[in-house]
């Protein structure tokens, strides 16, 4: 069977045409935004050295102060162009056939520390003979990753993340539940616009990432969420597909 089944070989050549563009201008807008990015973070960092090898007089101390907060600022700004390119530059897929609980393995095994000092305990259910699908895996982690942080932003003071993998039709499905703060419903209708955030600081980028990753695989993103309840990502990627 087709793995791109969803489109028209002539439908796919526009739609990754249109995202090679995409791509191209992303990189060059990131690469204007980068360089003077660089120089501000170079002469911050020799200014803060410069500081801290002073008497230590208010003065500078305020300083010193401000400084930091520029980095931090810089720091971030970097952080956003790194997630925008991430949502911009899919183009081709490099599919190979993989295990979804091994993927979800993986994931724990590399999120684990993290979890960790966040005081969030994660908490696998994962079915046992699973069918293979056919993905880009390191798309894939980066959309489970996406989902982690969105989820441990939402447990501020701890809790749990469960990961659930199952069967359902012709989809190898994996759930990613959280027993957060959980999303009032007018979020819930504006979560995957680019941009758009609820969180002081953040770039808006990872969940709609999170989303043109799933549908350039020809899958399903849904989320159920209640204030006060937590909230539950389901990510649905069809069973493995021969390519063409």
């Amino acid at each position: 069977m087709n793995a791109d089944r969803s489109f028209s070989d002539d439908e796919r050549k526009r739609l990754q045409s249109q995202s090679a563009e995409i791509a191209t201008l992303a990189g060059g807008l990131a690469h204007e935004i980068r360089n003077p990015l660089s120089t501000i973070s170079l002469n911050l960092e020799l200014m803060a050295e410069d500081l801290e090898q002073t008497d230590g007089s208010q003065r500078d101390r305020r300083l010193l102060n401000k400084v930091n907060l520029l980095q931090r600022e810089c720091r971030q700004l970097d952080q956003i162009l790194t997630q925008f390119l991430q949502f911009a530059r899919l183009g081709e897929l490099h599919r190979v056939e993989s295990d979804w609980n091994a993927i979800v393995r993986e994931f724990i095994e590399s999120y684990q520390m993290q979890a960790d000092d966040a005081g969030v305990e994660i908490s696998p259910h994962l079915a046992t003979d699973l069918p293979a699908v056919w993905i880009d895996q390191a798309l894939i982690r980066q959309a489970i990753l996406n989902l982690a942080i969105n989820a441990q932003q939402a447990m501020p003071d701890g809790g749990t993340l469960e990961l659930l993998t199952y069967a359902d039709g012709e989809f190898a499905c994996l759930d990613v539940i959280d027993t957060g703060v959980g999303m009032h419903p007018d979020m819930l209708d504006r979560m995957f616009r680019p941009f758009f955030s609820s969180r002081k600081g953040g770039s808006g980028l990872g969940l709609p990432t999170v989303k043109r990753i799933v549908e350039a695989h020809d899958g399903k993103l849904t989320c159920e969420s209640e204030v006060g309840r937590g909230t539950r990502f389901r990510i649905c990627i069809p069973i493995l597909y021969s390519p063409k």
